[in-house]
């Protein structure tokens, strides 16, 4: 059974993709997520392109993407925004525009960007506080990353220098998210500096790693002190890291009771 909650005094529901945001593949996942809001009808959400305001002519892809998608699977209220940057993010016409949803969607892009652009402005604070009154937040890829403590330019896994971390959005507590982890554990380089990278970690922090065409997905909770509990969902499999490279694995239908 898929316990509903309305906007309340409980957080909301978090779900965390490493890809696929609005593709089929996603479908068991939303239509998940729109139940915990009492179904299609009932859900009011908003499209967040941000990751990829640098990106011409991606933004648009992204928001036609989310439309069709969520259109499908029977959403009528489904608002794109054009918040791309860090003037748009304290646009009142576009804040306007996210007053009043339950959901909240932010597709991949470049992890940074998005921080650059929300950071200290009205449209972070309206997205957070509907938050924390019940609202669900979804980040694929960059956007997931994001949603963690703590973040890094994927570059930086190349690099030789020290890696240089970011604070996150923070609505993840002491993780670090790194979305493609199945394909990007295939390349040798990038393994190699990953194990570097987790050790440089800050004191408590994990590494969340997230297969392609998955999501992990945080089910709902009645008050802020419930513990939360974490779903995989999708196709793939979950890894959770300590700073020593301890790991251990979750695959599709496990959850995560201490993340």
């Amino acid at each position: 059974m898929v316990q509903k909650h309305s906007l309340s005094s409980a957080p909301g529901t978090v779900a965390l993709l490493g890809s696929g945001e609005y593709l089929p593949v996603m479908n068991e996942t939303d239509t998940y997520l729109l139940a915990t809001l009492g179904g299609a009808g009932q859900t009011h959400i908003a499209l967040l392109p941000t990751a990829s305001g640098l990106e011409p002519g991606r933004p648009q892809y992204w928001n036609s993407l989310g439309f069709e998608h969520f259109q499908k699977l029977g959403v009528q209220d489904i608002r794109l925004s054009s918040i791309i940057d860090h003037t748009g993010s304290n646009d009142p016409e576009q804040v306007a525009l996210l007053q009043g949803a339950n959901f909240y969607y932010f597709s991949g892009g470049n992890p940074r960007h998005i921080l650059e652009s929300l950071r200290a402005t009205t449209a972070w604070e309206v997205i957070a506080a509907a938050y924390r009154r019940g609202a669900i937040l979804a980040g694929c890829s960059a956007g997931a990353m994001a949603l963690g403590s703590v973040l890094i330019s994927p570059r930086d896994v190349y690099s030789d220098q020290s890696p240089h971390w970011l604070p996150g959005l923070g609505i993840v507590p002491k993780i670090a998210v790194f979305p493609h982890f199945d394909r990007m554990q295939g390349n040798e380089i990038w393994a190699s500096g990953f194990k570097r990278m987790l050790a440089s970690l800050p004191e408590d922090h994990r590494g969340l790693g997230i297969d392609e065409d998955t999501a992990l997905v945080r089910m709902p909770v009645e008050t802020e002190a419930e513990p939360a509990s974490w779903k995989v969902m999708g196709l793939g499999s979950v890894t959770l890291f300590e700073r020593d490279g301890r790991a251990r694995i979750f695959h599709v239908g496990e959850t995560i009771v201490d993340l």
